[in-house]
């Protein structure tokens, strides 16, 4: 498992970032504060607090390489 920092401050990067994982069959979780939610889901993601970055959680050792390098444009650097 491999956790990476997001940021989703736009409609557009919501959807994309629904569709490039929607490419993959490992599971994503989302965590804003308390709240986990499958980061496939896009009613999940609107539930959450936006204007914060938030955890993904990638349940894939095999794929999360792949997984992290499609998933660049959302990083947050810490």
């Amino acid at each position: 498992m491999k956790t990476i920092r997001i940021s989703l401050n736009s409609i557009d990067k919501v959807k994309t970032l629904v569709n490039e994982l929607g490419k993959y069959d490992s599971d994503f979780d989302l965590i804003s504060g308390r709240y986990v939610i499958d980061a496939k889901s896009m009613m999940g993601i609107f539930s959450l607090d936006l204007s914060k970055p938030l955890d993904l959680y990638i349940h894939s050792d095999a794929d999360a390489p792949a997984i992290v390098e499609a998933l660049s444009p959302y990083i947050v650097q810490n």
